[in-house]
């Protein structure tokens, strides 16, 4: 059984790699067999900041590089990303869970189901509590939508409680979770929401 393929997305600065980082341990922690794979413009940088981490054993940390805007690779022609994922696959007995993590893009920045079972947006509050009101492609098609940096919400000016419903509004009923990748706040429940998507979904299959 392959592993199931999952897409973190969203504008640059929204905290991807630090919800990915905080989402590591959580998934250790529950035995889950698991990869990451970054995509950026002509670097690995991502790549590089999840292998110094400590958190995750390096070998299970990859990088494409897009040579363009990283959205081409996850949604006009993921086959670089395919590859990738059937590489790590080959590398790692029993992997059952691949993180594809999408290089900063915009709010029309979404994932190929070619490549990917399910897909995360990241939003953040600092980036402006306008955005779900923006109704972009990616707010709006994820299969779930992330508010992140929560605590920044007194700082920046916003209404935290407004943003929240008004993101709730232009999704008409999708899932939605508000996080703080630095204190964890979330978290769990982001594992428990990809767990019940994707992973319980390859645990009944393999049973």
């Amino acid at each position: 059984m392959s592993a199931a393929r999952i897409g973190i997305g969203g504008p640059v600065g929204s905290g991807k790699t630090a919800l990915i980082e905080a989402l590591i341990p959580v998934l250790h922690s529950r035995g889950i067999n698991f990869a990451v794979i970054t995509n950026d413009l002509v670097t690995a940088e991502d790549a590089e900041r999840l292998r110094r981490s400590g958190l995750i054993d390096p070998i299970r940390v990859g990088a494409v590089e897009a040579g363009a805007c990283p959205h081409t690779v996850i949604r006009e022609d993921p086959t670089l990303n395919m590859l990738a994922g059937d590489r790590m696959e080959a590398a790692i007995p029993g992997l059952e869970l691949i993180i594809y993590e999408s290089g900063g893009d915009n709010l029309a920045s979404t994932f190929s189901l070619d490549l990917v079972d399910w897909w995360i947006f990241v939003i953040d509050v600092a980036g402006g509590d306008d955005i779900p009101r923006k109704r972009g492609p990616g707010v709006l098609r994820c299969d779930l939508l992330v508010v992140n940096k929560i605590d920044l919400a007194p700082f920046v000016g916003v209404s935290l409680e407004r943003m929240l419903e008004e993101a709730r509004d232009a999704r008409v009923g999708k899932p939605l979770i508000a996080t703080n990748a630095r204190s964890g706040e979330g978290v769990e429940e982001l594992a428990d929401a990809i767990g019940k998507a994707v992973l319980f979904t390859q645990h009944a299959e393999k049973g």
